[in-house]
């Protein structure tokens, strides 16, 4: 599975890609230049189960983490693995 960003300038999302179909969406709003407001995810029904979503937050971590901005998780999904996962703690807004 490949994880790929495409960012605009006021928005932009995470695309999961599984032998050229996608698996998911998570896509996101510039919040100013240093911070990403997690909007919404969803899977496809044929990857449910998969971690696909997980990636996709993983995904977006490691963005933050290498342009050091911080994210704001709307997207209820989003919110939920950044309430379990306390190693996301540093790129919280």
């Amino acid at each position: 599975m490949e994880v790929q960003q495409f960012n605009r300038e006021h928005k932009g999302f995470f695309k999961a890609v599984d032998n050229n179909q996608e698996a998911g969406l998570m896509t996101y709003t510039w919040a100013g230049p240093e911070k990403m407001i997690i909007d919404h995810t969803e899977v496809n029904e044929n990857f449910s189960g998969k971690g696909v979503g997980r990636q996709l937050v993983e995904a977006a971590v490691k963005y933050a983490r290498e342009q050091h901005i911080k994210v704001i998780p709307l997207c209820p999904y989003a919110k939920s693995v950044f309430d379990k996962t306390p190693d996301y703690a540093d790129v919280l807004a």
